[in-house]
């Protein structure tokens, strides 16, 4: 204790020394009362009990401004929309039919239950289309090769309900939508995302509508593999069905490579030749399934799909080989 108080005294030699009974210490606490950890697990259990709370919109919080949300939505994205046809898209008709029957529950006159407010169905029609006619034309043109039904497998691809939602909540979408429920339900927001592109194609123009779909919607096929889009059941059968197209002859399968034969983990490559040349080659874990990867790979070099292919050029799309040179490539 006498060191203590030297110690003190040595840091402050202006401090009145005072006697050892007088000396006052001063000890840490984590300032926490007793009853905290009991309330922290009574919390615990009702949590796990009830569960999160549920999400709240955007438009139940603080400082928001609805007019305002809509106008920066358009500079957000660098397009010019018509307002009022902006608001429009937002609106679904199911926001409407519910607002009417809250309104009727709290028996209010039938002028104030009616809502005079249009949905978006009619602008949902038009982008709808518009989309599916342009990716038809822009697929069409740049993989000339892919067969009628490989580019409707792409337009449902890139047009479903989880890339759509993907790219709308994104771009916040969801939080500007009048949905009756929250939170929005997909079908809900692959509508009101088609009918963003019908407001934009009435406001500014095919042509502005267009760029809107490529930047968000085609570069959505960045990184995936055609098959992954487009599935097939018996991709032997489309490779012969190809090459007899192109009087090319039939592919005769060969076991190139192996590895493993006699463990768990086997690894098969099987090639595929014709005119004794080496078209493809896949591997596998079984015989038929490298068979079946391999013919994979040649037609991703038949339609023009493959992973080293050129960039897309949106300004005037070009032809892709043809399908010897691919097959030769």
């Amino acid at each position: 204790m006498a060191s203590l108080v030297l110690f003190r005294s040595v840091l402050n030699p202006f401090r009145q020394r005072l006697p050892l009974s007088q000396t006052i210490l001063f000890t840490q606490t984590r300032e926490k009362k007793r009853w905290m950890k009991s309330y922290m697990l009574l919390m615990e259990r009702k949590k796990k009990l009830e569960g999160p709370p549920p999400p709240k919109p955007r438009s139940h919080q603080p400082n928001w401004d609805y007019h305002a949300e809509v106008e920066a939505f358009g500079q957000r994205l660098h397009e010019t929309f018509n307002l009022d046809l902006l608001k429009i898209a937002f609106i679904n008709p199911c926001y409407i039919t519910s607002e009417e029957a809250r309104r009727r529950e709290l028996e209010l006159n039938k002028e104030n239950t009616t809502l005079n407010l249009k949905d978006n169905q009619a602008l949902f029609e038009k982008g709808s289309l518009f989309t599916d006619a342009y990716l038809q034309d822009c697929f069409s043109r740049a993989y000339p090769n892919l067969p009628v039904d490989g580019v409707k497998a792409l337009i449902s691809h890139i047009t479903g309900s989880q890339i759509v939602c993907h790219v709308a909540r994104n771009l916040a979408v969801e939080d500007l939508v009048l949905s009756a429920k929250f939170p929005v339900p997909q079908e809900v927001l692959q509508k009101t995302f088609f009918a963003l592109v019908g407001a934009l194609l009435e406001s500014s123009g095919p042509e502005r509508a267009s760029v809107f779909i490529q930047d968000f919607l085609i570069t959505q096929l960045i990184g995936k593999d055609l098959f992954e889009m487009w599935p097939l059941v018996n991709p032997m059968g489309l490779l012969v069905e190809e090459l007899k197209k192109r009087k090319v002859s039939l592919p005769e399968s060969r076991m190139t490579r192996q590895s493993g034969a006699g463990t768990v983990l086997p690894v098969f490559f099987v090639g595929l030749y014709s005119d004794k040349q080496l078209i493809a080659e896949g591997p596998g874990e079984t015989v038929l399934s490298a068979e079946e990867e391999a013919a994979r790979v040649a037609l991703r070099k038949i339609y023009g799909h493959t992973e080293n292919r050129r960039p897309w050029n949106y300004s005037s799309p070009t032809k892709e080989p043809v399908a010897n040179k691919a097959l030769s490539g």
